[in-house]
């Protein structure tokens, strides 16, 4: 069974057809990618998986169970967390209130800790700015702590929008590599990225949105070398 699944998901802005009935799934322990230009639809999907926006048809279901009528703080708690584009932190508040924002599901004091040990572990520098409001943080800090506050809830599935957006390349890969050690460590992970080279180097499947529907599907492999994906995506 899928551990993530979308079927015939049709959205609406208004009169606008944002998805046309995109059907994906994401199994337990994937890294699955969702790649297109701007205005595909990505981030229209990850925001209806997370009820943020109500789809006018079609199911989504998490192992089995249909999260369509759920609401976004009840999906939270089952266990899909999304880290939005743009990063979306608590600007006035400090690296580490942002962090127990992320633990405001859970009641275990000592679980609460051991993750913040573990978010601190995985990203040294926020560590050192623990204490530092987070607005003032560098744009790759601040990534480093949207991805360290949906870690904090302990999710299963957790929904990446655009990580690597306006970073340099430095940052890009160490982004990159703190996603493969979350994924390896038993998260999985439905990832929205532009930057299609990185994402299918890291992701086992992936599928390709065009005007909001699923025009391609499959391994990253044949992704990365299907010439039409090469040519729109991949600088080839």
């Amino acid at each position: 069974m899928a551990l993530l699944e979308v079927e015939n998901l049709h959205v609406y802005y208004g009169n606008i057809h944002a998805l046309k009935g995109i059907y994906l799934r994401v199994d337990p322990g994937e890294i699955v990618t969702l790649i297109g230009a701007n205005g595909a639809g990505k981030s229209t999907t990850l925001k209806t998986i997370s009820g943020l926006l109500r789809p006018h048809l079609g199911h989504i279901t998490l192992a089995g169970e249909d999260l369509v009528a759920t609401s976004p703080h009840e999906i939270v708690a089952k266990g899909v967390v999304h880290v939005p584009e743009g990063r979306r932190i608590f600007g006035r508040l400090t690296v580490t209130e942002n962090l127990e924002m992320g633990a405001f599901t859970r009641t275990d004091r000592t679980g609460i800790g051991q993750d913040l040990d573990r978010v601190f572990g995985m990203f040294p520098r926020l560590r050192e700015r623990r204490a530092q409001v987070a607005g003032t943080l560098s744009g790759g800090e601040q990534q480093m702590l949207a991805i360290g506050r949906g870690l904090m809830t302990r999710p299963k599935v957790l929904l990446l929008d655009e990580p690597s957006m306006g970073l340099a390349p430095v940052l890009v890969d160490l982004i990159y590599d703190s996603i493969k050690d979350i994924n390896a460590a038993g998260t999985t992970i439905l990832l929205v990225e532009q930057n299609a080279f990185m994402a299918l180097s890291v992701a086992s499947r992936g599928y390709v949105l065009q005007t909001g529907e699923v025009v391609l599907q499959g391994s990253a492999a044949d992704l990365q070398a299907n010439e039409e994906v090469r040519r729109a995506y991949l600088g080839g």
